[in-house]
């Protein structure tokens, strides 16, 4: 029997005004427009991809009773976290201070401040969140590898 595949497509964002939501996600952070469907006024859904995933991110109205600013920590893998966070600060997004993991090689869930040293995969981080408190990781992978 062959193994089926899953993957993740689209993670649904619980907000309270959908139009400051697309302005944000679009203008400020750069994701793409997908879809705005509304076929009438109590049902409305906004998909967005981030540049280079291959998941989207979908709010609106009529899609999710979760509270609004509920959704955390959801993972934005970049190649150049200085890079994405410098270019995220010019556009008006508030990102905190980038932090690695330490001790290195004997990660106990402590963090130091800056990039890691060796800029290894999966070990420096920055966070920020949306204007309704949805809460999101900038982790770096695979910085300048060929």
């Amino acid at each position: 029997m062959r193994t089926p595949t899953f993957s993740v497509e689209v993670i649904t964002l619980p907000v309270s005004d959908v139009e400051r939501a697309l302005r944000f996600y679009v203008d400020q952070f750069g994701f793409t427009l997908d879809v705005d469907y509304s076929p009438n006024d109590a049902f409305r859904v906004i998909q967005l991809t981030p540049p280079g995933s291959s998941c989207s991110i979908q709010f609106g109205n009529g899609l999710t009773d979760a509270p609004v600013g509920s959704l955390r920590n959801v993972y934005l893998v970049v190649t150049d976290l200085d890079a994405a966070r410098s270019r995220l600060l010019e556009r008006g997004v508030e990102v905190g201070e980038i932090r690695h993991k330490m001790p290195i090689g004997a990660w106990d869930g402590g963090f130091a401040p800056g990039l890691d040293p060796a800029r290894g995969d999966y070990a420096s981080f920055a966070n920020f969140s949306d204007p309704d408190g949805n809460s999101w990781v900038l982790q770096e992978r695979g910085y300048r590898k060929v």
